[in-house]
């Protein structure tokens, strides 16, 4: 853990504890996710007799994150086979972020959440809620655009960092969700169903499919015709290939535990699967969207090291001097660290392969960067 880090850790770890002192959590919104807003004064005990008025200590609120769905099974810590919908194979793990499906070869970038409630014909009829105050970014309301099928996406500016929720599989949309409109924690957004873009869900398996996560990259369109994909981008920068998720239930296991005072620990808590070098000046505008990631340092680089997670998530930035990347090519682009076990144990993200004897990247880790720093294959 490098000396920025822990010092981070070490404060947050510090409000947790005065917050855990306070004996109070905050009020749970109406979906269980736990108080938040302006936060508490509290006084602490009178001094002496000529020391003046007590100073006000302001105690920091936890993050308002709210449960997406009415089906409060997870808030009571019931198991995850009361909320989580399972793919046709029955097997719960399936409707669980990474790589749970096909014997772990396929990737899961989302929660599958099933509903509670259904109509005479068996369609689900669960409201989906915004689990954090947030800004309508991306509306896809045409059923076949998308594998998503209809979707929303919300962006949270007032978070660190300012991440984006999205929620899949919509059967419809409420009226005033549009791009711009701010939302709250808590706000219907849409109705569960089954929509999806060339292929068909059942209805007994409608769900919500949930991601929260990071947008690689403000030049997605550059990219994404530089690849030549042969049809249209339908959805600007909120197209799932410039999506990249976390797992959401990291976020509300931190948020249950008490803690959660900024989305920047959920970050701090993911393991390292790959950090490499690359020797580029560009400040991609990840960097300038994330600043929160970037650990402190010279203002100016000669060039980056990564952290990376498992699924390929940039997690934490350095910048590097001169001499760190002294000899390098532009562009150039090493692997300094490779955590193998983490990555076998997730084969369904090819992030580093073995080209005589020496660590490069692999496909989807060439992709984040391709993305990141406008490389060329």
């Amino acid at each position: 853990m490098t000396g920025a880090r822990f010092v981070w850790w070490a404060a947050t770890i510090v409000a947790a504890l005065l917050w855990a002192g306070c004996g109070e959590h905050g009020a749970a919104s109406k979906s269980g996710g736990g108080g938040a807003g302006a936060p508490r004064v509290a006084s602490p005990s009178p001094g002496s007799k000529d020391a003046g008025p007590p100073a006000k200590v302001v105690l920091p609120r936890p993050v308002n994150l709210v449960w997406p769905t009415p089906n409060d099974a997870y808030l009571r810590g019931a198991p995850v086979e009361q909320f989580v919908q399972p793919t046709v194979s029955g097997e719960v793990l399936s409707g669980l972020f990474g790589s749970t499906r096909s014997g772990g070869r396929q990737f899961h970038e989302g929660l599958d959440l099933f509903p509670i409630r259904r109509d005479a014909r068996g369609e689900a009829l669960d409201p989906v809620f915004a689990i954090m105050d947030g800004v309508v970014r991306h509306v896809s309301a045409r059923e076949g655009a998308s594998s998503y099928g209809r979707y929303i996406v919300l962006e949270h500016p007032g978070q660190s960092p300012a991440v984006y929720s999205l929620y899949a599989h919509l059967a419809s949309i409420a009226p005033g969700i549009e791009p711009g409109r701010q939302v709250a924690a808590g706000e219907t957004l849409a109705i569960m169903g089954r929509s999806a873009g060339g292929y068909t869900i059942p209805k007994e398996r409608a769900h919500l499919h949930l991601e929260i996560g990071v947008r690689v990259t403000d030049r997605f369109q550059e990219w994404y015709d530089a690849r030549g994909f042969g049809s249209r981008n339908e959805h600007g920068l909120w197209n799932g290939m410039n999506l990249m998720g976390l797992d959401p239930l990291d976020f509300y296991a931190l948020r249950r535990a008490g803690g959660l005072f900024a989305l920047d620990e959920v970050f701090a808590s993911q393991a390292v699967a790959v950090t490499l070098r690359i020797a580029k000046t560009k400040e991609p505008d990840y960097v300038r969207r994330y600043p929160s990631l970037v650990e402190p340092g010279a203002m100016l680089a000669a060039g980056w090291e990564i952290d990376f997670g498992v699924t390929g998530v940039p997690l934490r930035w350095r910048r590097l001097g001169a001499g760190d990347v002294s000899g390098w090519r532009a562009g150039e682009v090493r692997i300094v660290r490779v955590d193998q076990d983490l990555l076998d144990a997730n084969r369904a993200r090819r992030l580093v392969r073995t080209v005589r004897g020496a660590p490069v990247p692999d496909e989807d880790l060439r992709t984040v960067l391709e993305q990141l720093f406008g490389l060329r294959r």
